[in-house]
């Protein structure tokens, strides 16, 4: 079936492209916004390439402007990259949520070095996609239990659990994140857990915990994480 499916797919894609593709791109294409612009000049085979290209952001509100001055009619596609601080849980294809059990505390309602916790990430996927990536940061000096090493713990490691329909198809602990890799995610709900030891104390902050479609980045989900305080 998937083979039938790809071969209708080059065939609609061809006469398409014989029918509102015909003519080849020439002349020059010009983006502006605000007081930037960017002009490309159409050369060759440059019809069936990709380029990007960025413009800065105006001080105020200001609309893009395109313009193709030749023949032909090149595709675009515009997406806005800004740095802003997430505040709140992003869902663009999936929801993440994630929560914190002490394992080994040796304070109760208090994180110390050498303390182990238990993270949970429960993900629910809006449709099925192939290839997606759970990347959950840790704090600096705490290390993923689970790898084998020398140090590590396997009986802290008991009684993590994943639930779902998938299972992963590689997990990375490395010294800043834990990710974890699908082959392939329905679209529905699964929950996928691992254990950290804290090793230094401080005040981390840490980047969002996010969810994302590899070959479809526009399929993600994040949410922020508060600091995590560690006391020594």
């Amino acid at each position: 079936m998937r083979s039938s499916t790809s071969a209708w797919g080059v065939l609609a894609l061809a006469k398409f492209s014989a029918r509102f593709e015909a003519t080849p791109v020439t002349g020059t294409t010009v983006a502006t916004l605000g007081a930037a612009s960017f002009t490309h000049a159409w050369q060759g085979d440059d019809a069936a390439r990709t380029f990007a290209q960025k413009l800065p952001w105006p001080d105020g509100r200001e609309n893009v402007a395109l313009k193709q001055d030749g023949a032909g009619s090149p595709w675009v596609t515009i997406q806005s990259i800004a740095a802003i601080p997430l505040t709140k849980p992003l869902s663009s294809g999936y929801q993440v949520t994630r929560t914190v059990t002490p394992i080994q505390q040796q304070t109760k309602g208090e994180w110390r070095r050498g303390d182990i916790a238990r993270v949970r990430l429960e993900v629910e996927a809006q449709a099925d996609m192939t290839w997606v990536v759970v990347d959950d940061p840790l704090p600096a000096g705490s290390t993923a239990l689970g790898r084998g090493l020398g140090g590590d713990s396997t009986i802290a490691t008991q009684g993590e659990r994943k639930q779902g329909t998938v299972w992963p198809a590689f997990e990375e602990r490395t010294f800043d994140a834990y990710r974890a890799y699908f082959r392939y995610v329905p679209k529905g709900r699964f929950i996928v857990e691992y254990t950290v030891r804290l090793n230094n104390p401080g005040a981390f902050n840490m980047p969002a915990t996010r969810v994302e479609a590899m070959y479809a980045p526009e399929m993600f989900g994040e949410v922020p994480n508060a600091v995590w305080a560690v006391l020594p």
